[in-house]
Formats: structure tokens, C-alpha cells, sequence
């Protein structure tokens, strides 16, 4: 039986594992080992819908992470300069809820020509305004800075005992670790939990081994900008193609967060800066440069040890996959760590395969797209996971069903597949018509009532009002 664990790392990933195991088993022990002098990423500034998830469990507050955090909301990522037309990954649609009729709705969508700006809540989107609603998204942007603080805040209300040092070794004892040697003290635990980030500072020396997705995901490097324009907030993330990968815009209170992913075998840190300012017209200061390599360990829980966040994987930061991760995976750990066995391990690491694998192929989804405006994307030619080719060969013919998707913690199913295959191009709509008409007349007709319902609900305009007042008026309430 656990009695304590310790948690090296104090970055997102760290933090949320702590809370999340605490509020489940109260009586653990929990200690996290931080260093400022290690600091943390810093530029994972978005969230997925599975944030709300992680608020739900641990009993957080949505306003008091409004006024602490700088957060902002966020409906989906908007998608400029990747394909002819703007699209959007529009994760809190009406229409992504509809789990039980999701087949019969969505081919009701497209056989009937509605574009998902009609029945999404995008409209509003593009004008900047929310729904004025208490809570009107499940989604968040964030200054991650002010966030690790609120996290910390939240983890020593638990009782969650809070270190300063820094571990410099790691000690054995039959493959397992016994023990974590930092600059104050060692440390002893019967369970450990690596967030160190892209160091792998633990679960790299009981033997996992890195698999790369370069050959899928050829991104390496990154640079990442705060900016002051704050006249008005998005409730979305932009990500707009570049000559050489793409740029991310995201809206936290007080500024923007920016960055530039890139191949840097096509242009240097530098390069990418100038194009970013020739983008926004102004000069930007470079807060961090980030190297990288997609890929994933091929075991994230080995004995006494699993790497959570970071420390684990990486694909990319397009859609904002790293704190939904970590989320993920400490649910699926939360359910197996008692009394834990070798066969709980194993199931653990399957599952996170097929988690990581489901992120790695939604992002290379993104990217097939026929863009020729410059060399990085005329030279695009990625080796495409047979896990993909798959799934594209069979949604040929039909949409995604639920039955598709192996695992029961993946971060994207069916509702967000479809509607980034159908803005690519990989929609059939000749095929969902036929599979719209081949439905019985009351499930053609349910899917017409509940269609019009929910544009019913979006489409009153005084239901919307201005991103950045209500933001203003909501944190102004507490």
C-alpha cells in the first residue's frame, strides 16, 4: 500500500498530479520537490475541455482562477492561412455534446450544406463576444506564470507538502528508485512521480527510452513573445500558417502570449522573429527559444515510477495537448495506483499509448493540407502513422463513430475529427448524404428537431456580449 509520494517538478503537469491524487486519496502523503532555479516552460498557455474536468474534480472555483490566473475564455482554435479559407476547431459546439445522436445530427449538417459557422457558436467568436452565460465555455487560456501560482496555492491548501531543492541524483535499488539525493536533503518515497520536464530527470534511468515522431511531425524549435495589444480579447486561439510552421496568438488578461513553431532547417531563431513582426507590424522580444523532438517514451510507468506532463511526451503545441495530457493521465493513474501490480502497469501503458498516439495523429491531420507558398511547405511530406492511414481509409465512407477510438482517456473523439476532416476536404458529402437518407424517418426527423433547436439557442444576438467586458465585470464580481 502507498503511504507517501513524491512529486519532482513544480510546472503545470506536476502540480495537477498532486492535486488530482490528493483529492482522491486524502489520507496520501504528498510532497512536491520544486527548484526556481529550474523554472518552468512557460508558453502552454491553452487549455482543452478536459481543464474542466480537472477544475470539477478538485473543486475549483471558475471565477477565482479568473482573477487569479489572467484567464481568459476560449471556445477552440481558429486556423488562418492553412487552407484557402480560415476554419475552426470549435471544441465547445452544441453539437459536440450530442454524443447519442452525434451520426444522425452531423450527417444531417453536412447533407443539408450548413457550414459550421451556422451551427457552432463561431459567429460570435469572430466578433470577440461570449455567451452570456455563468460559465460560458469549459475551456481557458492562461498566464501560466500566475497559474503555477495559483496551483501552488491550491496544492498547500490540501496539505500538499511544498520542497525547494533540486534533485541531483537518483538512487537504485533492484530497477526500482529508492531514494532522490537534492542539494538540502534525500528524499524517500514509496512512489514517484517524474515532471521534470523534457530532463526525464527520473524515469530515464530506470531504462525508458524515447520514441521519435519527427518523421510524422517535423517541428523542432520554437520561439515565444508576450505582447501588449490588449484592446480587445479573442475567445479563441489563432494558430496562422508561416513560411516555415505556424504561429500561435493567445489572449490572457493584461497581454498576449505569442509564439512561432518552426523547422529550423528551413529558418533560424531569428528569421522566425523578423517574420513575426513583419506579421504584426510591430518589433516583439524573444522570451524564450525552445528546442525540441516530438515523440513519447516507449513506458511511462516503470516499478515505483511514472513520468507525468512533459517528462513523458511531446508532440506539439498546436491544439494545446500538454496540460490535457497531463490531466489524462493522472485520472487513468488515480484509477490504478492502489495496491498496484505488474498488470496494472501494463495496462497504464498501453492506454497512454493509445492516448499519445490519438494527439500525435489528430496534429499530423492538420498538417495534409496541399499549401505550396514556401519551401517548408512545397518540401511537406510526411511519413503518415499507419494508425491514420487507417482511420482516413474508412471515414471515406463514413463519419467517425466512438467505436473508432480505442481508449477511454484519449483527448480527441469523433465530434473532433469530423470537424477538422470535413474543413480539410476529407468529408465525402455525397457519401454522409447517403448515410443520412439510409437512417429511418424518425431518426431523419429527430436529428432536423434537434438541429434546430440548438441554432434556436445560439442565434439570439443578446445572448452575446464582449469577450473583454464581461471578463472585466466577472473578476470585478469577486
Amino acid at each position: 500500500m502507498i503511504k507517501d509520494i513524491s512529486i519532482v517538478g513544480g510546472g503545470t503537469s506536476g502540480l495537477i498530479a498532486a492535486l488530482i491524487l490528493k483529492n482522491r486519496f486524502n489520507n496520501l502523503k504528498i510532497q512536491i520537490i520544486k527548484s526556481d532555479k529550474i523554472g518552468i516552460i512557460g508558453v502552454g498557455e491553452g487549455s482543452t475541455e478536459h481543464w474542466q474536468s480537472f477544475m470539477d474534480f478538485c473543486q475549483i472555483d471558475y471565477l477565482q482562477l479568473l482573477k487569479e490566473t489572467g484567464a481568459t475564455f476560449k471556445y477552440g482554435v481558429l486556423f488562418d492561412n492553412w487552407t484557402e479559407k480560415k476554419y475552426f476547431h470549435h471544441i465547445v459546439s452544441p453539437m459536440s455534446f450530442l454524443y447519442g445522436q452525434y451520426l444522425s445530427v452531423f450527417s444531417y449538417a453536412i447533407a443539408n450544406n450548413y457550414s459550421p459557422k451556422e451551427y457552432t457558436y463561431l459567429d460570435g467568436c469572430l466578433n470577440n463576444r461570449v455567451m452570456f452565460i455563468n460559465q460560458p465555455t469549459n475551456q481557458y487560456h492562461f498566464n501560466t506564470f500566475k497559474l503555477n501560482k495559483f496551483l501552488l496555492k491550491k496544492c498547500r491548501e490540501k496539505n500538499i507538502n511544498i520542497i525547494e531543492d533540486e534533485i541531483n541524483e537518483v538512487i537504485l535499488k533492484d530497477n526500482k528508485i529508492k531514494k532522490l539525493i537534492g542539494n538540502k536533503k534525500e528524499y524517500t518515497s514509496d512512489f514517484f512521480i517524474d515532471s521534470t520536464g523534457f530532463k526525464k530527470l527520473l524515469i530515464s534511468k530506470l531504462g525508458a527510452k524515447w520514441i521519435s515522431y519527427k518523421e510524422h511531425l517535423p517541428l523542432n524549435e520554437a520561439i515565444a513573445f508576450p505582447t501588449d495589444d490588449t484592446s480587445t480579447y479573442t475567445p479563441y486561439t489563432l494558430a496562422r500558417a508561416m513560411k516555415a510552421g505556424w504561429m500561435w496568438r493567445i489572449p490572457v488578461w493584461g497581454r498576449w502570449g505569442n509564439g512561432y513553431v518552426f523547422n529550423n532547417k528551413y529558418i533560424n531563431a531569428e528569421q522566425a522573429k523578423q517574420e513575426c513582426e513583419n506579421y504584426l507590424g510591430h518589433n516583439i522580444t524573444i522570451a524564450k527559444n525552445i528546442k525540441f523532438e516530438a515523440g513519447s517514451l516507449d513506458k511511462t510507468w516503470i516499478e515505483n515510477c511514472v513520468a507525468i506532463g512533459l517528462s513523458s511526451s511531446f508532440v506539439e503545441p498546436l491544439e494545446a495537448t500538454s496540460i490535457g495530457m497531463s490531466i489524462q493521465q493522472t485520472f487513468l493513474l488515480m484509477h490504478l495506483l492502489p495496491n498496484y501490480n505488474l498488470k496494472n502497469i501494463e495496462k497504464y501503458n498501453l492506454a497512454f499509448k493509445e492516448m499519445i498516439e490519438n494527439v500525435r495523429d489528430f496534429i499530423v491531420l492538420h498538417y495534409l493540407v496541399n499549401k505550396k507558398d514556401s519551401k517548408f511547405w512545397r518540401d511537406l511530406k510526411l511519413n503518415i502513422p499507419s494508425s491514420l492511414k487507417h482511420k482516413l481509409k474508412i471515414w471515406k465512407n463514413r463519419l467517425p463513430i466512438r467505436d473508432d477510438f480505442l481508449g477511454s482517456y484519449n483527448l480527441f473523439y469523433e465530434a473532433n475529427w469530423t470537424l477538422i476532416l470535413k474543413e480539410l476536404g476529407f468529408i465525402n458529402k455525397d457519401t454522409i448524404t447517403k448515410e443520412f437518407n439510409f437512417l429511418s424517418e424518425h431518426l431523419q426527423l429527430n436529428s432536423q428537431k434537434l438541429f434546430d433547436e440548438h441554432l434556436a439557442e445560439i442565434k439570439p444576438r443578446k445572448a452575446w456580449i464582449d469577450h473583454k467586458k464581461y471578463l472585466g465585470a466577472l473578476v470585478k464580481e469577486c
